[in-house]
């Protein structure tokens, strides 16, 4: 019997619904359906009054989401999407991300689409789409207190109110470099459109193999974004006095103490999006973020004497 998985937000009706809908359909059509929330994604915190406090990355699947799975659905909007690759990557299962959100960025079909879509999936007629991720560590001495999975950006600044804060960063075989920032961004080339695009970041198309570093409102002129190559590490000191908070794609996080360090990598496993058609990465930036648009006030071609 093939199997399938359905990962939902259980915060959105409509989400719940559709979910409840698909298992059903599938099961009457021979499938069996495993299903989740996408709560299970989310991370522990760690902190002073508990040192190590996190869920292994390898532990984050849920029940039956294994190897033997075919592909799995996705019912919500880009967080849970997030939250669900966190999930999912390190068994390897592909995902086709459905839209019952806002923008919807990250998520490949609508509500209104789905059975035409489920149908093509079962039928083979789709690609996958690889992307890279990040695996976020917090280092005490060589101890692991914290870890993630990343699909969009790391992001370490201060708590509870936003004010400059300094950073000594390594990455790779380079020389360290120190930034003076509210916050700072390491970011994937996927999350490249999210935090780190407000922050005057590059865009970067996802076949790109970079990493990018977004300061956060510097303190100087200096200090811009930096692509490098993602087969570099980056290691993180913070050279304040006070803890700082870090959040992994918007919805996980802990507290990085001072004598802690933040270690980023290239994760092993990768976001595997199924494709309904070949992705064109221009087109997504036109309909989802106005980029491209001809202007309204273009001149019309004028004849030259």
């Amino acid at each position: 019997m093939p199997k399938t998985g359905i990962i939902y937000n259980d915060i959105k009706p409509i989400a719940c619904r559709i979910a409840h809908e698909w298992k059903d359909k599938l099961t009457a059509r021979g499938w069996d359906v495993e299903m989740a929330t996408g709560m299970g994604g989310l991370l522990g915190y760690s902190g002073p009054e508990k040192p190590i406090c996190h869920t292994p990355i390898e532990s984050l699947a849920p029940r039956g989401f294994d190897e033997t799975m075919s592909f799995a659905l996705v019912l919500g909007g880009d967080g849970t999407v997030l939250s669900a690759f966190r999930q999912v990557a390190t068994a390897g299962i592909p995902l086709l991300t459905v839209n019952t959100g806002h923008m919807g960025f990250l998520t490949e079909t609508y509500v209104n689409q789905l059975p035409e879509a489920i149908d093509k999936v079962i039928a083979g007629e789709y690609e996958i789409e690889t992307r890279s991720m990040l695996t976020v560590r917090v280092l005490r001495d060589e101890a692991s207190t914290w870890e993630a999975l990343c699909l969009n950006e790391m992001v370490l600044h201060r708590e509870p109110l936003t004010s400059m804060c300094h950073f000594e960063i390594d990455i790779g075989r380079h020389a360290p470099i120190d930034i003076a920032a509210d916050g700072i961004i390491i970011s994937t080339p996927t999350g490249s459109t999210a935090y780190a695009l407000s922050a005057g970041g590059p865009v970067i198309t996802p076949e790109v193999p970079v990493l990018q570093l977004v300061p956060i409102c510097p303190h100087s002129l200096a200090s811009r974004a930096l692509v490098f190559a993602n087969t570099e590490p980056a290691t993180i000191f913070s050279a304040n006095p006070d803890p700082l908070v870090m959040v992994v794609d918007g919805n996980a996080g802990c507290y990085v103490l001072p004598e802690e360090r933040v270690y980023v990598e290239r994760s092993p496993y990768t976001a595997n999006f199924i494709r309904l058609q070949p992705n064109e990465f221009f087109q997504v930036l036109r309909e989802k973020l106005g980029w491209g648009l001809p202007h309204i006030a273009k001149p019309a071609s004028v004849e030259l004497p």
